[in-house]
């Protein structure tokens, strides 16, 4: 599946500057291939796309090529959620990016070190190249899926919710051309038989009428499958039925808490034990009109304490059989959202490497109202129910079709399940065995407990020698340090609007 979870953004960047008349060649790393051997090596300038969990990776990777004399530059996710440590290691970090943004670079194309460059658009751009423009590159990534491929389009930018941990809750909501939606989507029957498209919005359907309008008129009903992130107040039954006249087979609604957020999932001010009763009835509808439906959590979050939040969720795995958990601890990424100066300035944020910080590896918010053993122990308990082979023949039985049904099955006895399990568990006897972790954990001490290290080296390979040094750890309070009054700006930083 790996292959399918290719961002746009890279293949946005490749488009325009081929428009700029450069040669490209784009790499998609799906965590299998050789890095040394696909990364090609006679190019000027090297744009590296990335979250935060591939931070030392791509800082791996920018040494390398700028000790070959090349110009480096990082966008994406961690760019944007980290730029002051990103500039140490790249001779651009690019937040918004646009054509303006992007032919600053193109202009300039020099290195800026120590310190690097820092530019960012004013906003998000107000249009995208679409899957036509794309193809070239979309191509050679499907062929890297042996099985199901699945083509990444967007319709909008930004989310119309306010969930305070999310990057885009502060992101305007914007939709993209329908016009081009729908050239997109005849143009890709006349290139695969059966396309499967994932919407990569942050809150598909929020113009709902707008959007099933476009499809019904591109498009015959049902000849093209569909993914997306949704927010369950969007998924009334008249709209469920209209999804699934247009081949919808899989929605992600965000649930997140059972004692906040009841915007996204249209409970209001309802909270508890009634939530997840409300909630799982209208999961269960979503079911008898959706075959995949994953249901996200955050765990970990301010408004939980003791073990009901947990408990409650075993009471939503029972009564919703069909739906795929998807449990996240809670990571305040850099300046992602405001929330995180709140835990900056309350000392909570741990300075753990990027590398782990993929919603599951490692929680850098000290919990408000959970020791680090009891948290564990709570979250260990509800992942093991969650996936428990009753769990798991319940969750196949209630699913219709053959693909949602072992899709579920895979998930859960891969990393997603019994990965986790392990995972945490390990972590678990390491905070009673290791006398490092949780001071470390605490905020009580900088140092790294061997096994986070060991981690990050073993997944690093051979780059792990290019990981320039000092790059493994960053400051976990700079998003604070760089607020007006608290910091000056870094030596040598540029901050450009265009």
């Amino acid at each position: 599946m790996h292959a399918n979870l290719a961002s746009i953004m890279p293949q946005v960047i490749a488009v325009w500057c081929e428009e700029a008349g450069h040669d490209v060649r784009l790499v998609c790393y799906t965590g299998f291939e050789n890095l040394t051997d696909v990364l090609p090596r006679d190019i000027d300038l090297l744009f590296i796309s990335a979250f935060t969990q591939a931070a030392q990776l791509s800082y791996s990777i920018s040494s390398m090529f700028q000790q070959r004399g090349v110009v480096t530059v990082l966008g994406g996710p961690h760019a944007r959620c980290y730029p002051q440590d990103a500039q140490k290691y790249f001779d651009y970090v690019l937040g918004f990016t646009d054509k303006e943004t992007l032919n600053a670079v193109l202009t300039d194309c020099a290195a800026h070190r120590p310190m690097g460059i820092h530019l960012t658009a004013k906003g998000q751009p107000p249009t995208l190249p679409g899957v036509r423009e794309r193809w070239k590159f979309i191509e050679p990534i499907l062929a890297k899926a042996p099985i199901l491929k699945i083509v990444p389009m967007i319709g909008s930018l930004g989310c119309p919710y306010t969930c305070s941990f999310c990057i885009d809750s502060v992101v305007t909501y914007q939709p993209l051309g329908f016009e081009q939606i729908r050239e997109d989507l005849r143009f890709l029957r006349t290139k695969m038989k059966r396309p499967r498209v994932a919407w990569h919005d942050p809150n598909f359907g929020v113009k709902f009428t707008e959007y099933m309008d476009t499809i019904e008129g591109a498009v015959p009903p049902g000849s093209i499958d569909f993914l997306a992130e949704s927010s369950l107040s969007l998924l009334s039954e008249p709209h469920l039925g209209r999804l699934q006249k247009n081949g919808f087979k899989a929605i992600l609604p965000g649930i997140e808490s059972w004692y906040s957020l009841g915007n996204k999932a249209k409970t209001g001010s309802i909270t508890g034990a009634e939530k997840v009763r409300q909630v799982s009835q209208h999961v269960n509808m979503v079911l008898r009109y959706i075959p995949y439906v994953q249901t996200n959590f955050v765990l970990g979050l301010d408004v939980d304490q003791g073990p009901e939040p947990f408990e409650l969720t075993k009471q939503f795995v029972d009564m919703t059989p069909g739906a795929f958990p998807g449990y996240s601890l809670l990571t305040a990424f850099g300046q992602a959202a405001p929330l995180n100066l709140e835990f900056q300035k309350n000392g909570r944020v741990i300075g753990f490497p990027f590398h782990l910080l993929n919603n599951n590896h490692a929680m850098n918010v000290i919990p408000k109202n959970y020791g680090w053993p009891e948290f564990y122990d709570h979250v260990i308990d509800l992942t093991k129910y969650s996936f428990s082979w009753r769990a798991i023949w319940n969750r196949y039985r209630a699913v219709r079709e053959r693909i949602p049904r072992w899709m579920n099955v895979v998930r859960a006895i891969s990393t997603e399940g019994f990965g986790r399990i392990g995972y945490h568990s390990k972590v678990r006897r390491l905070l009673q065995t290791d006398p490092s972790f949780l001071p470390f954990l605490n905020g009580e001490s900088d140092q790294l407990p061997s096994f986070y290290q060991d981690r990050v080296r073993g997944d690093l390979g051979a780059l792990w020698q290019h990981l320039p040094d000092g790059a493994l750890y960053h400051d976990p309070n700079a998003y604070l340090n760089g607020q007006p009054g608290v910091a000056g700006p870094l030596p040598g930083a540029q901050a450009v609007d265009t």
